[in-house]
């Protein structure tokens, strides 16, 4: 026969009546606190880049817009006059313009395919299992890491006219003194082995990086059917690398548009007219004299307008490029 009792549930005392609903009160609290803290706290976090970004990259570029419609000099920067596009304009019937774009390809070339090309075969060397490899690894990305007025006055001393040591070298083998500083092409190429130096270990590194992500089976394989080292580079690392060079060209290319101080610090008896003939004066040098020598800020702004559409057609080119390389590994 079933037993027909029950246990004996205790009754809550007066006090613990009177917590009870507090303590799901303070709960609720918590839970709110906690789900608006995940919910706000991602934006607190992120807020300061994007001030930062505002007061220092939006503002200036909505400025230097605003400021390119006008007639307005650096000393009285609120004087503004409206004049349309003729600030563009006439930077297309530049001859000054022109000649710092050409010359700003000039050296982009001279810099971007032998630092790029001469990065690929350090990575492929540092790739392999070398003793004191970390020493080398450290070792071609220390130019990086010099300023850029060092490295530009060393290497002044080094094509100097009568005394630099490249033009001494130059002379065992049989060949006349060049004047770098105020050559056409050879003070560009002058230019460019600045940037080659200082970048090219740097981008060395990035190439190490995508090399070491290659999977080993590929190498394998391809050892297996008989490929050669160079076989291996050429049909295994380079088709892996691809994306990775992509992104170094383009990078390159922009750091190319937007140089600076390495031929402003090249002649510095020039100052920003790029040697005596503005043989050697980029987009970067000629918006500094337009706009900080000569006090045109409306035609300065233009440049760097003009500046700003080239780097956005070279990310555009990056974009094509970059899908059908995608398009191209999928299908």
């Amino acid at each position: 026969m079933a037993s027909d009792t029950t246990a004996a549930v205790p009754s809550p005392t007066p006090g613990q009546e009177s917590t009870a609903p507090a303590r799901a009160r303070a709960d609720e609290r918590r839970s709110r606190r906690y789900r608006r803290d995940v919910r706000w706290s991602p934006y607190a976090f992120t807020a300061p880049f994007f001030l930062f970004f505002a007061a220092f990259g939006l503002f200036p570029l909505l400025y230097t817009g605003w400021a390119s419609l006008h007639q307005v000099e650096l000393t009285s920067p609120n004087d503004m006059t409206w004049v349309g596009l003729r600030n563009f304009s006439r930077l297309l019937s530049d001859d000054f313009f022109w000649n710092a774009l050409r010359n700003t390809f000039t050296i982009g070339v001279l810099s971007t395919v032998p630092q790029l090309l001469i990065a690929l075969g350090i990575a492929h060397l540092l790739n392999y299992k070398l003793r004191g490899s970390m020493f080398f690894r450290v070792a071609v990305l220390t130019p990086y890491a010099t300023s850029v007025a060092a490295a530009t006055l060393v290497f002044v001393l080094l094509f100097g006219r009568d005394y630099g040591m490249v033009n001494w070298a130059l002379g065992l083998v049989g060949f006349d003194h060049i004047d770098w500083q105020n050559g056409g092409l050879s003070s560009q190429l002058a230019v460019s082995t600045i940037v080659v130096w200082r970048w090219t270990g740097y981008n060395a590194l990035i190439y190490l990086a995508a090399m070491q992500a290659v999977s080993a089976d590929l190498y394998e394989s391809a050892a297996l059917d008989g490929a050669s080292r160079w076989q291996q580079f050429r049909h295994v690392t380079i088709p892996s690398l691809r994306p990775t060079i992509l992104f170094t060209a383009v990078v390159s290319t922009i750091g190319a548009t937007q140089l600076f101080g390495e031929p402003l610090l090249f002649n510095g008896s020039a100052g920003a007219t790029g040697g005596s003939d503005h043989q050697f004066q980029t987009l970067g040098l000629y918006l500094y004299e337009q706009g900080w020598v000569n006090l045109h800020l409306g035609r300065a702004s233009a440049i760097a307008w003009a500046m700003f559409l080239i780097l956005l057609l070279i990310g555009a080119v990056n974009w094509i490029v970059s899908h059908k390389l995608r398009k191209g590994m999928t299908s």
